[in-house]
């Protein structure tokens, strides 16, 4: 009976109640502040934030989230406008860039985003999702803004330093991806949280939108001066000063709505699955509930209480503590192991097709009128440029995006990856076999439908699945992972496997080996299908059931080993 005393108090020690709550912001932690156990305290704190009806906070987070990927699709699809006007400009006389320089800045940003999303995904789960959040904005828009400022000169070439800044820019990119994904998820009500998840990413297509409307914009500003050129290799003096200026400001705006964002980023409260099964610190927790309900930026509990109830946690908690020993037990487990390989095989799988359609997008504009083949003067080729893109996006992409948010509640993940794979491996096999038989406005079709279902389909789902079914403590460690299995695969894509079309080409056929190349893509389409058997159905499932977190811990060796806390990981 002696010893019973030391152990009650520190439960008695934090059981006290908290000011502040009413009928709209309703203070959870006092709901449990009677119960001594810290896991029971955790499974009823954490069931109230799944079962939490949609509110306007949902919709800030989702706002917050969204914002940066609306920045993060507008710098990479504007990487394709900015190579067409770094070519008028610093390639006077041809008007194009190099084939090595053009791949070189597309694929500097991928390179840099695989980086991002493996060293965020990391440092996220060790150091806190609220320390790493806004950090990768701060690089966005720094990145940015340096892209915009850049200049050649005698010694360092333009091109050099366009690379430099893309890798820089895909860095804080990448960092966006594991981030914005985990913190959706483990703030989301469990009924619409594919909803909310899908909404974040789908603020890509409305980056892209915007991306071409700027471009639409800048171009018919700069009019008079576009059309005194009649082709973008004679674009010199007055003409060569205005594409100079366009591109700066196409790519400069990418930081305006970052800046609005990071704020909001940087103020936001540590996720209470984070602070309750990494940091341990059950009355921290329970507070941030209520603060991010109520729109505050943290929690503020008692010090003393937060002390003795992080030393009780310490002891009584049964959620494994984060270790290196800890993950690799963790994912030589078959199932677990098979899971990773679900999400980053679907992932590498969608990723290096995802590109293969943009290699049509010059018949594409030809068929719907905007080929930049017969412009008569620079304004034309660039006015083209931005209703093409500006049409291609509209045609499938943003649709597909919408309807996904709309069904993933009620559809459900799972089915939605497997059914996109499915028809696209179709849509790729129609392409590729019956390349050179079938019209433009048939290969038009094609595209629109593809564009739809990567949206409404693959696209999508690897992105939300990764941060649903991982526990708390590698949930952003693995979705880094699978993304970046998704980025090498778009780099193998487009460095790669898009190049073969241009084997024996001559003037009369440039691209002879294209439907080669799609016929190449639509069998990994068809690998996409089955990884896609290693994922679970994850809708309407809490976290915890998805991640198994609410099963005992494994009893821990001798030596201790496995008490590592998330810091020695």
């Amino acid at each position: 009976m002696a010893d019973a005393t030391p152990s009650t108090a520190p439960a008695q020690a934090y059981a006290q109640k908290t000011s502040g709550g009413n009928n709209a912001y309703h203070n959870f932690h006092n709901d449990f502040v009677h119960i001594q156990d810290p896991n029971e305290r955790r499974r009823l704190a954490l069931a109230e934030i799944d079962k939490a009806p949609f509110g306007w906070y949902h919709v800030r987070a989702c706002v917050v989230a969204g914002i940066g990927f609306f920045t993060d699709s507008y710098d990479i699809f504007a990487v394709s406008l900015l190579n067409t006007m770094l070519g008028i400009v610093y390639y006077p006389g041809v008007g194009t860039l190099p084939a090595s320089s053009d791949n070189a800045i597309k694929l500097s940003t991928s390179a840099g985003t695989v980086v991002g999303q493996l060293a965020f995904g990391y440092l996220a789960d060790h150091v806190g999702r609220k320390r790493m959040y806004g950090l990768e904005l701060i690089i966005i828009i720094f990145a940015t803004l340096g892209q915009a400022l850049s200049s050649g000169s005698p010694s360092v070439d333009i091109i050099g330093l366009i690379i430099f800044w893309r890798v820089l820019l895909g860095v804080g990119i990448g960092g966006d991806y594991p981030l914005s994904s985990i913190i959706t998820s483990e703030f989301a009500t469990t009924k619409w949280r594919g909803a909310m998840m899908g909404a974040v990413f789908a603020m890509q297509g409305i980056g892209q939108l915007v991306c071409a409307f700027v471009m639409l914009f800048v171009t018919l500003g700069f009019r008079e001066a576009l059309s005194a050129s009649s082709k973008p290799a004679n674009c010199d003096g007055y003409c060569a000063i205005a594409v100079d200026k366009m591109w700066r400001t196409l790519i400069g705006f990418g930081a305006v709505p970052a800046c609005i964002a990071l704020y909001y980023r940087l103020t936001i409260p540590e996720t209470p699955r984070y602070t309750f099964d990494i940091g341990r610190d059950v009355e921290k927790a329970a507070d941030d509930v209520k603060a991010y309900i109520s729109g505050k930026p943290e929690g503020h509990p008692d010090d003393v209480a937060r002390i003795q109830a992080r030393e009780a946690a310490q002891t009584q908690m049964t959620i494994p503590k984060a270790s290196w020993n800890d993950f690799c037990r963790h994912y030589a487990i078959p199932k677990n192991g098979l899971l990773l390989f679900g999400t980053a095989g679907s992932w590498f799988m969608l990723d290096v097709a995802f590109y293969g359609l943009s290699l049509n997008n010059a018949t594409i504009l030809e068929v719907i009128g905007y080929s930049t083949k017969n412009a008569k003067s620079t304004y034309e080729v660039l006015y083209n440029t931005a209703i093409g893109n500006l049409i291609i996006v509209l045609a499938g992409a943003v649709p597909g995006y919408w309807v996904s948010v709309a069904t993933l509640d009620t559809l459900g993940r799972k089915t939605i990856q497997m059914g996109g794979f499915i028809i696209l491996t179709i849509l790729f096999i129609v392409m590729g076999f019956a390349y050179w038989h079938i019209s433009s406005n048939a290969l038009l079709a094609i595209y629109v439908l593809a564009q739809f279902f990567f949206n409404f389909g693959p696209n999508m789902t690897t992105f939300i699945v990764p941060g649903e079914v991982f526990p708390t403590r590698y949930r952003s460690t693995s979705h880094g992972i699978s993304a970046a299995s998704g980025k090498i695969g778009s780099i193998i894509g487009q460095g790669a496997i898009s190049t073969l079309r241009l084997r024996g080409a001559t003037k009369e056929n440039p691209n002879p080996w294209m439907d080669h190349v799609l016929e190449i893509y639509a069998l990994f389409m068809l690998l996409g299908v089955f990884t896609t058997l290693f994922i679970p159905e994850t809708k309407r499932k809490t976290l915890e059931e998805l991640s198994g977190e609410d099963q005992p811990a494994p009893l821990a060796p001798a030596d201790g080993t496995n008490n590592k806390t998330a810091e020695s990981l």
